[in-house]
């Protein structure tokens, strides 16, 4: 009986079943597989003798008893080999490659093995002379493909112009995300929100602190942008405080947030306005101090406690109503410019290789742009950049002069650009200068007096008690608040955990022995400065001999305003002193990383970031809701101007200057830093309205409409304009709800 195959039989005897190892290339097949001669690289004609006698081996082991198909089978196996004889000996040798060679040879083709016994070599071959010599219906068969297309590597993908410009955007957009400054500011104004909060949670009704001083400031800022948008000649003639002059210039304007006031308009665009600015405030404090000291040469822990105590130290949240007082991130940021652009740092000096005029010509317009929020903290910022110069200018000739071996250079461009950006900063300073000076000359009332001076000057021990603001510490010194005269402005506790780690920076830091020195000297004369006329000597030898000689500080009344000095001294020696805590802790386990106690690495990574957190836990104030402003009465643009809203007085004024916005008619009203005299006298002559003598004065004073707010006017001195008989006095009263309007005749 004869032995069934694996499969049909082709017509050359060989089945359609494939070997294990058909269709992969020569160069993949194992050695049992590859033929001898292909394996050492031989040519065809020489592997011929060899694949016969495999054959004639394979046709002696099935025997001569088999049935017609073996014996078909046989003669067509024969008949194969005499093909590939006739074939080889036809083409040139070297149309055969090697096993190895990137082409294989087309005679080495491996064939369908037949039997049990069958060598491998010779189905190998007898499978390539098939595949090559092979008829079919009488026609020649199409030329194999190349078998190693399927193992060459993919073609290089070159994507289109626009692909690349996209990926390059990407990328640098990732840097961008990616870099300390980005992740410092974004960081800085995540904390802001968190450490101001509820100031955003609703910022079109509420007011931070109370709703005096910031209604009157949130009226500063729509002001300015409403001014320079329609009439920027009258940007000092303010609608409040009629008929004054320079009305605009009784109190520090803000006029650096004008770009904010020009976006919208009326009470609600200037309460969002105003919060939103409120928590930016903290965080360009937080950021320029932060960027401040690491120019300096500190490490990120380190000016991470900096900022956080330039910040949120604890008598901020006691000046919380005063934008004007917040506003000091300017301070820090210009100085941290400016010493970037000139390639200066405490720990490594002056390196001149890495001055840059485009940082210092931004340190100069960032300190224009400081003093334009006002006097208050922009004078003393003047002077101490005038005194930065001065030593400066002065240390540098005496290297260049005295000591010719160690000259540096400093270059024109630096040179050109900071005389550029001091006129800058001169012009802007001017600018501002001229109003106030306006005012004290119109007005004697508005120059601060020596006894105004010793009224809010703090004692050394106000230095050392918190506000009552505080979350940490305002229950606890309620009691020594209370033997403060002005504890609003005398409760100037920096932190107690700043005085700690400032302490500490004096012995253990990554700055210099001098430079501690002088850090330390600045705490103590800066704390002499703000203690105003509790100074040595009464303050003769310090913030009074200023305010005798120094033009400026005349019009500051509030020596205590000094502590952001002593607070940024402070914030510097702390964060020398955390970074030297972190760079030691990091030396300790950089080399046991990858042994059982690497993660205590980690460990005391996070240990450095403790004072961080007892820094801000210092800085947080006290939960509740923020005060709701009291909304405007009646729409202000609906009436004809000037005005006068009744009651008057300083406080309430402001509320009515915040209601202004509506079309931001000319009023009497106001209220500021100082009160006018002419005003106070109107005031007086008010609580008499309507009479004949009052309605006359109004009449001078080309008024034309009096508002009386019915709620407000009872049991108050101006109660007399509620229901007065008005015959014969040129006046007609309508009322509407609770307001009550007076028009006055021509």
């Amino acid at each position: 009986m004869d032995e069934e195959t694996d499969g049909p039989r082709t017509a050359s005897g060989a089945t359609d079943a494939e070997p294990e190892h058909a269709g992969l290339p020569d160069a993949v097949l194992p050695d049992a597989v590859l033929p001898d001669a292909e394996l050492q690289g031989a040519e065809p004609e020489d592997t011929e003798p060899e694949a016969e006698a495999a054959a004639a081996l394979a046709d002696d082991h099935r025997g001569d008893g088999g049935a017609p198909g073996r014996a078909s089978g046989r003669g067509s196996r024969g008949g194969a080999r005499r093909a590939a004889k006739t074939t080889a000996k036809a083409e040139p040798a070297t149309d055969a490659q090697p096993a190895t060679d990137a082409q294989p040879a087309a005679d080495a083709e491996p064939e369908t093995a037949v039997g049990a016994g069958a060598d491998a070599a010779a189905g190998v071959e007898a499978a390539s002379d098939t595949d090559k010599a092979g008829v079919k219906g009488g026609e020649e068969s199409e030329a194999p493909g190349d078998p190693f297309s399927a193992f060459a590597p993919e073609p290089e993908y070159v994507p289109g112009r626009a692909r690349r410009v996209a990926a390059r955007v990407g990328a640098a957009v990732g840097r961008f995300f990616a870099h300390e400054w980005t992740l410092a500011a974004l960081g800085s104004v995540a904390l802001a929100v968190v450490m101001t909060w509820p100031a955003l949670r609703h910022p079109a009704s509420t007011i931070p602190q109370d709703i005096w001083d910031p209604t009157l400031q949130a009226w500063q800022m729509s002001w300015a942008g409403h001014i320079l948008t329609t009439d920027p000649l009258r940007l000092w003639q303010a609608n409040a405080f009629y008929p004054d002059q320079y009305s605009y210039a009784f109190s520090d304007t803000l006029f650096g947030y004008a770009p904010a006031g020009m976006i919208g308009s009326g009470q609600m665009a200037a309460l969002v306005r105003y919060n939103i600015i409120f928590v930016l405030i903290f965080a360009l404090a937080f950021f320029g101090a932060y960027a401040l000291v690491r120019q300096l040469g500190a490490g990120r822990t380190g000016a991470a406690v900096a900022g956080a105590a330039f910040a949120y130290a604890p008598w901020r949240l006691g000046q919380a109503g005063h934008l004007h007082v917040l506003s000091i991130g300017g301070i820090a940021l210009a100085l941290a410019m400016l010493a970037r652009g000139h390639g200066f740092s405490l720990r490594r000096g002056y390196e001149p290789d890495k001055r840059r005029w485009g940082w210092v010509l931004a340190g100069w317009l960032v300190a224009a742009w400081q003093i334009s929020l006002g006097f208050g903290i922009g004078i003393p910022f003047a002077y101490a950049l005038l005194i930065i110069v001065l030593v400066s200018a002065v240390m540098w000739g005496y290297r260049h002069v005295r000591r010719p071996a160690d000259r540096r250079p400093f270059g024109w461009k630096l040179l050109l650009t900071n005389l550029g950006g001091g006129v800058v900063f001169a012009a802007v300073s001017a600018m501002m200068a001229y109003p106030y000076l306006q005012v004290l000359k119109q007005h004697a009332e508005a120059k601060r007096s020596a006894e105004i001076i010793s009224l809010f000057s703090p004692p050394l021990k106000g230095f050392f008690i918190s506000p009552p603001e505080s979350w940490l510490w305002g229950d606890a010194y309620a009691n020594a608040r209370s033997t403060l005269g002005w504890a609003p402005e005398m409760a100037l506790l920096p932190g107690f955990f700043l005085y700690g780690l400032a302490f500490v920076g004096l012995f253990v830091s990554v700055w210099r022995l001098q430079h501690r020195v002088l850090l330390g000297l600045g705490v103590v004369v800066t704390t002499m400065l703000a203690m105003g006329s509790h100074g040595p000597d009464g303050g003769e030898i310090g913030y009074m001999a200023l305010y005798r000689w120094l033009p400026g500080f005349e019009g500051i009344r509030t020596s205590g305003r000094l502590m952001v000095w002593v607070t940024l001294f402070l914030a510097l020696l702390a964060g020398g002193a955390v970074s030297a805590f972190t760079e030691r802790a990091v030396e300790l386990f950089a080399d046991r990383t990858h042994s059982d106690v690497g993660t205590q690495a980690g460990v005391w990574r996070i240990v450095t970031l403790i004072p961080l957190v007892l820094v801000l836990a210092e800085g947080v104030h006290k939960p509740g809701p923020n005060p709701e402003v009291p909304t405007s009465p009646i729409a202000m643009s609906t009436l004809q101007g000037p005005l006068v809203v009744l009651p008057t007085n300083e406080l309430f004024d402001m509320n009515v200057m915040l209601w202004s916005t509506d079309g931001f008619p000319k009023m009497i009203n106001g209220g500021s830093g100082f009160t006018p005299d002419d005003q106070e006298t109107l005031r007086l002559n008010l609580q008499q309205f309507p009479d004949e003598a009052t309605v006359t004065q109004l009449r001078e004073l080309q008024i034309r409409t009096v508002v009386v707010l019915r709620d407000h006017a009872v049991g108050s001195p101006y109660a007399h304009a509620i229901d007065a008989p008005i015959d014969g006095l040129g006046l007609t009263r309508t009322e509407q709800g609770n307001v009550i309007l007076y028009k006055i005749d021509g």
